[in-house]
């Protein structure tokens, strides 16, 4: 059964990718919002691509560090009962929730998600505004993205709750290094 942490720690470089791509694209959004301010009020210079491009950034963010979120346990729970349960009940509480309500929520967005892009790329969506930014569709594209690679960090999820079932003292030794 130690072939379910190895696999589990697969899944957990993935999330941790995606937190340090994610912490990556913030840095890219300060520097882009200290640029766009400083030339706003110093220079009197505004750039419409610079304020979407902050929208961007910030999606982008946000739709990458959820898996992140989820692989690192900082996911939204009813922690008042749950911080009281064993690990056990704890681990059978999360595999349940990645059954029922991640993964079918996971991928019913990614499903219906690529449509949306899709049919902003036929359509050659672009920024309504004059010196927007061109290809919105790669925007909307990171919708289904990301709640696939969410659904990939529910994968995680499940095997870390199948490893503190099946191997409580594995997962404890693994946890204290």
């Amino acid at each position: 059964m130690r072939s379910l942490i190895y696999i589990e720690r697969g899944f957990n470089r993935f999330g941790d990718f995606l937190g340090w791509l994610s912490s990556l694209l913030f840095i890219l959004l300060l520097v882009n919002v200290v640029y766009d301010v400083v030339m706003r009020y110093a220079f009197n210079d505004v750039s419409i691509a610079f304020q979407e491009m902050e929208w961007h950034l910030f999606s982008a963010v946000f739709l990458l560090g959820v898996p992140y979120a989820i692989k690192a346990g900082g996911h939204v729970r009813v922690d008042l009962f749950y911080e009281r349960l064993s690990n056990k009940a704890q681990a059978i509480i999360d595999l349940l929730g990645t059954l029922f309500f991640l993964f079918p929520f996971c991928l019913l967005v990614a499903y219906y998600g690529i449509d949306f892009a899709k049919e902003s790329y036929a359509l050659g969506e672009t920024s309504g505004d004059p010196g927007g930014l061109p290809y919105r569709w790669l925007i909307k594209a990171m919708i289904p993205l990301s709640f696939l690679f969410m659904a990939i960090s529910g994968v995680g999820l499940l095997l870390h709750s199948l490893n503190k079932i099946i191997n409580p003292h594995l997962i404890y030794a693994q946890e204290r290094k």
